[in-house]
This record gives C-alpha cells, sequence and structure tokens, in this order.
C-alpha cells in the first residue's frame, strides 16, 4: 500500500474512533440527565407519622432520612438529613441487608442538651427501598423504676435502725434480769424504739397510697378553719410538754375541694415539725386565707431555721438535715414529703422559707373551691348544703 492512501486511511478510521467514543459519551450523559424514577413510599405513612406517640423516620437504604415525624426532630434524631446517632443507622445497615424486623435498647445522647435518654428502637423494612425506624422514649419509665429502687432501699435502711435497736435491747434486758432498774431503762427504751417503728411503717404505707393514687376519686368540700383546728388538737399535748404555744388566725371561711383527713395529715406534720424543732417556750402561729383563687396554709415556727442548701431537699423522702438531731426526735424523714404529696393530689403546692438562722414559714398552696369573684357566698355554709 502506498503511504499516501495508508495515511488517508489511518486519518479515516481515527476520526470514526474518536465519533464513536463522542458519540457514546453523549448517549451516557443524556442517560444520567434523565431522572430516575424514585420508588415511592407506601400511601398513608406521612400521615401516620403525623399522629404517632412515637418518633419515626422513613430513610432508605443508604441511611439518608426521607421523611420524619415532628417528635423525631424535637428529639433530635434528624441531623442534616440523616440519622443523628451512630447506634440507630447500624440497626438501620443490618435490616437493610437481611430484612429482619429488630429492636433494640440504647442510651443515647441528645444533641441539645447532653442529657442521657433511654429510647426503645425498632426498625422494620417499608416497601423494598425504604425502611421504618420507630423511637420511643423509656426516660420517664426508668426514671420512676430507679425512683423504686430508691425507695427500697431507703426502707429497708431505715427498718433496720430500730429492728436492730429493739433486738439489741432485748439481749440487755436478758442480760440484766437480775438488775430491776436496768430492766426498767431498757424496757422504756424498748418501747420508745417500738414507738418509731410504728411511725415510720404509719408512714411509709401513707406515702405508698399518696403516690398510688394521684388523682383524687371523689374530693369533698372541705373548710380550712376544721382542718386547721383539727391538726393543732393533735399536737397540743407536745406543745404543752414543752410549754410552747400554738396560735391559729383563719381569714373568713377559706374553702377547698379535697380529702379532709389527707389535709389534717399535712398541716398536722407541719405543725408538729414545728414543735419537735423549736425550742421551749416559744411558739408556733398557723393562719389561713383567700388570696384570688388560692388558699393559703401557713405555719410558722421560732426554731433555727433551715440554710438554703437544705431548703430545696428537705421534701424528699428521708432526707434529714440534722440526723442525729432527727432520731432524738422521732424523725422518720417522710413527713414533709408526704406534705408535698399531700398537696400535689390536691392540684397545689408547699413552699418553705427561712433566713438560715431565725424560724421558718411552710406555705400550703391549693386551688379554692369559691371562684374569687363570688363575693356573695357565705363562706360558713355546709357541706350538706352545698
Amino acid at each position: 500500500m502506498e503511504p499516501t492512501t495508508a495515511a488517508v486511511l489511518g486519518g479515516a478510521a481515527g476520526l470514526l474512533i474518536g465519533f464513536l467514543v463522542w458519540a457514546a459519551l453523549g448517549l451516557s450523559d443524556r442517560e444520567r440527565s434523565v431522572p430516575q424514577p424514585e420508588s415511592e413510599i407506601p400511601p398513608g405513612v406521612t400521615a401516620v407519622l403525623a399522629v404517632l406517640r412515637s418518633s419515626g423516620l422513613v430513610v432508605d437504604h443508604d441511611g439518608r432520612v426521607v421523611r420524619s415525624s415532628p417528635s423525631a426532630v424535637t428529639f433530635g434524631l434528624v441531623r442534616t438529613g440523616w440519622i443523628a446517632h451512630e447506634e440507630i443507622r447500624e440497626m438501620t445497615r443490618q435490616v437493610s441487608r437481611d430484612g429482619v424486623i429488630r429492636d433494640a435498647e440504647f442510651e443515647l445522647r441528645s444533641g441539645g442538651t447532653g442529657a442521657v435518654i433511654f429510647a426503645a428502637v425498632r426498625v422494620a423494612p417499608l416497601g423494598v427501598d425504604h425502611l421504618l425506624v420507630l423511637v420511643e422514649d423509656q426516660s420517664q419509665g426508668h426514671r420512676v423504676e430507679a425512683t423504686r429502687r430508691d425507695f427500697v432501699a431507703n426502707v429497708s435502711h431505715e427498718l433496720k435502725t430500730p429492728v436492730g435497736g429493739i433486738s439489741l435491747l432485748a439481749e440487755a434486758v436478758q442480760g440484766a434480769k437480775d438488775d430491776p432498774e436496768a430492766v426498767d431503762r431498757f424496757a422504756q427504751r424498748m418501747q420508745g424504739e417500738a414507738v418509731r417503728l410504728t411511725t415510720l411503717i404509719k408512714e411509709i404505707v401513707e406515702l405508698s397510697r399518696l403516690q398510688g393514687s394521684p388523682v383524687l376519686q371523689d374530693p369533698g368540700l372541705v373548710e380550712v378553719r376544721e382542718v386547721v383546728e383539727e391538726a393543732l388538737e393533735h399536737q397540743r399535748l407536745e406543745a404543752e410538754a414543752k410549754e410552747m404555744t400554738l396560735t391559729a388566725k383563719v381569714d373568713g371561711g377559706p374553702l377547698v375541694r379535697g380529702d379532709q383527713d389527707m389535709l389534717v395529715t399535712a398541716v398536722r406534720n407541719l405543725v408538729g415539725n414545728a414543735v419537735s424543732y423549736s425550742d421551749e417556750g416559744t411558739s408556733v402561729g398557723v393562719g389561713a386565707r383567700r388570696f384570688e383563687d388560692t388558699v393559703e396554709i401557713t405555719v410558722t415556727d421560732q426554731g433555727p431555721g433551715i440554710p438554703a442548701a437544705d431548703q430545696e431537699r428537705i421534701f424528699e423522702r428521708f432526707y434529714r438535715r440534722d440526723a442525729a438531731r432527727s432520731r432524738a426526735t422521732g424523725g422518720t424523714g417522710l413527713g414533709l414529703s408526704i406534705v408535698k404529696h399531700v398537696c400535689a393530689n390536691h392540684g397545689g403546692d408547699v413552699r418553705v422559707w427561712s433566713d438560715g438562722e431565725h424560724g421558718s414559714t411552710f406555705t400550703i398552696r391549693l386551688p379554692s373551691a369559691v371562684p374569687a369573684d363570688d363575693e356573695n357566698l357565705d363562706p360558713t355554709t355546709t357541706k350538706e348544703n352545698r
């Protein structure tokens, strides 16, 4: 073949190859530019996500979030279009591989506050190309269980003290059977421990009952004046033994709805604490009034006061600011906790004020049974007439 002919044929072949390459690239670009049909999410999923109590996500097999419930965003499960927590992402990868529904519980850390959240997670296939992720917040249940465990542990510890004391005193009595004075002394101490044990068991049962029934089933109309008078009568002997003065001032005839026995217990516990922790010859005052739509019952003493650091904790179960003094006065550490739960069951609360050195004032605040604008209602009307 002549050189000229070979050159012409080579050039033609090069042009043909270049054209074929250009055509192939153009076809590939056109294929990529055509929108690929996106697999559809099963109908109704979006509506279901909107009403779920759990946090819900729909993700594709790459882990990208394509749908989410409002609570999922609030819960911090989504971050820049992806699942925020690696533990859940790993679950979705496993379900994506084998199509097996999986359940697990995790301790997740909230991205906003850093708080630990206990979550129950369920991941299941949704159609061909998606996965459904459901996350249920179990934090409240874990807190309740932790509180229950602490309560049982505290009760066990508190019961050991008087029971152990009675056991030791019984041994002492047996060893001193030939000494009548020692037997009498030990017997008196046994009686004191028995009284303390009885009081502790009674208050544990009372607190359990209050916690088990957070809402009053059949509240009646209660005259606060009667509550104050009955509570003071319960503590009068203890006050007289310490030469203390109990005074009461009830403005008008405030009325609340609730359980009178529970309210008497709450006020009695406050008055009892005031008497126990105040010095001889001092006074304790109880007042009650209606202020707008609220009835306030205050108990004021002249005791040593409560430091600010303790004021936030004194309503906790078994908390004692001065454990030694509590034992001397027969305190169980449950009285103020009972007051707190009684107030909560009646839709109110209890507060404390003290400068930390001179006296304390506890205030029970309850919703008034009489509207603030009802000025014509006779506050002395009996329960039967109302």
